[in-house]
């Protein structure tokens, strides 16, 4: 399994923060003590600061560990979609074609196997209309023929999984 650099760059990032984290507790103290300036005895007025180093660089460590979350989290829900997709999804089954009819009804020309089948999809349900054979649906029109042949070969889908059984199988 491969891990995308967004998520390389986020860990660091975080672990970053987290070495830099005890040094700044430790310095929080610090800001708070008044700076003796010497020349009067007597305080004089207190002079209060806006922003400093420290609390510039917490703001930075903060953002960069809550965006390193959001890529972390990123990454986890892609991998679990990935993972669900290829459970679901087989090889024995495929769309060739969908035909919009209306609001919400169409057909759809689904492969199954050696089998193509024609379905309507309505706010009903799905309904079985026709089956066909491979080479009826050639005969009829409803596959091309030239584009498969281009992409899988002479053979269709088959010769294309035969071929690759070839090169990868040992015998």
């Amino acid at each position: 399994m491969k891990i995308p650099s967004a998520l390389i760059r986020a860990s660091a990032a975080a672990v970053l923060g987290c070495l830099l984290t005890p040094g700044l507790v430790l310095a929080a103290d610090g800001e708070k003590t008044p700076l003796d300036l010497g020349g009067s005895g007597g305080t004089g007025g207190t002079q209060s600061v806006g922003a400093s180093g420290g609390s510039i660089v917490r703001t930075i460590v903060g953002l960069a560990v809550v965006i390193g979350v959001i890529y972390g989290l990123t990454w986890v829900l892609k991998q679990v979609k990935a993972s669900r997709q290829e459970t679901t999804a087989g090889s024995g089954l495929a769309s060739v074609a969908t035909l919009p009819l209306g609001t919400n009804r169409s057909l759809h020309l689904v492969r199954a196997g050696d089998e193509i089948v024609l379905v309507g999809a309505g706010e009903h349900g799905v309904t079985h209309i026709r089956t066909y054979t491979e080479a009826e649906a050639r005969r009829l029109g409803l596959l091309d023929g030239a584009i498969e042949d281009d992409v899988f070969g002479a053979g269709g889908r088959r010769g294309l999984i035969d071929r690759l059984r070839d090169r990868t199988v040992l015998r």
